[in-house]
């Protein structure tokens, strides 16, 4: 069983929303791929890839569309 990091999705603000959607996407990859040696010699054929980098922007935006509505959009 994996530590526990993350008691909730609720935020004080979207901003804070839309770093937890960071931090989940980030999580998702190190576990994913839990070698930090090989996260690290594939970042460079992925960092100057504009499809990668826009996909990774895409799976952040789906993170926030579900923190945002755990949050009820911050009404």
């Amino acid at each position: 069983m994996s530590e526990v990091w993350l008691p909730s999705l609720k935020t004080d603000t979207p901003q804070d929303g839309f770093d937890l959607a960071v931090q989940l996407a980030r999580k998702g990859v190190g576990y994913t791929q839990p070698d930090e040696n090989v996260r690290k010699s594939l970042r460079s054929g992925y960092a100057n890839d504009a499809d990668s980098l826009t996909f990774a922007s895409q799976v952040i935006a789906i993170h926030f569309q579900t923190v945002a509505a755990a949050n009820d959009y911050w009404k």
